[in-house]
C-alpha cells in the first residue's frame, strides 16, 4: 500500500510504504536486527512494558543524532517499566559505533536494513529511498497503540514532550 503526500523531506513530497497505524490499533509484531547482528521480535521486547519506538531516516545525521539522545535521556527517568526504542535503517555496526561514541545506554538501537519488517508494518518505509519517515509510536502494556506522531518534514524534529507524556499516562 502506497500513501503520498504524508511527509516531506526538504519540502519534497515522498511516497510511503506500508499500513498507517493509527492509535487504537494492535501493535504489529516486526523483526529488526540487534546491533550484534541478532534477529529481535518486537513482541518479544514489550512483553509487559510500555514501549516508546522512535524512528529515524539515519542516526548519523544532526536531527537524527538529537532525537535519539533526547530519548535517551528521557528513557533514564521513565523507569524499568518503560522500554525506548530507536529503529532505523542504518546497518547495526554503525548503530553501535554511535551509540559508543554518543554514551547511550539507556534505549536500543535496532536495525531494519534486512527485511524493512518494522518499516512495512508500521507504514513509515519511503519507498525510492529504503530508508524510514521521522516518528514516534507508544504502545501499552498490553500492545495497543496509544500514540502515533508522523512528523510531516522528515528534516524537522518531532514534538518530544508529547510523546513523553503520552508515554507517562500509561
Amino acid at each position: 500500500m502506497e500513501r503520498k503526500g504524508m511527509v516531506t523531506m526538504k519540502g519534497n513530497p515522498v511516497v510511503l510504504v506500508g499500513i498507517e497505524i493509527k492509535v487504537g490499533d494492535k501493535a504489529p509484531d516486526f523483526e529488526v536486527t540487534a546491533n550484534d547482528l541478532s534477529p529481535v521480535k518486537f513482541s518479544s521486547i514489550s512483553k509487559d512494558k510500555v514501549s516508546i519506538i522512535t524512528v529515524v531516516p539515519s542516526i548519523d545525521t544532526g536531527v537524527c543524532d538529537k532525537m535519539t539522545r533526547k530519548f535517551n535521556e528521557e528513557a533514564a527517568a521513565l523507569g524499568k517499566d518503560v522500554t525506548v526504542l530507536a529503529i532505523s535503517m542504518d546497518l547495526p555496526f554503525a548503530q553501535a559505533r554511535w551509540c559508543g561514541a554518543a554514551g547511550i545506554e539507556n534505549l536500543q538501537t535496532l536495525s531494519d536494513y534486512r527485511l524493512a519488517s518494522f518499516g512495512n508494518a508500521y507504514g513509515m518505509l519511503i519507498k525510492d529511498l529504503r530508508l524510514l519517515a521521522r516518528g514516534i509510536f507508544v504502545v501499552d502494556k498490553q500492545g495497543i497503540v496509544r500514540y502515533v506522531q508522523l512528523v510531516p518534514e522528515i528534516t524537522e524534529e518531532p514534538n518530544y514532550k508529547e510523546a513523553i507524556e503520552a508515554a507517562k499516562k500509561l
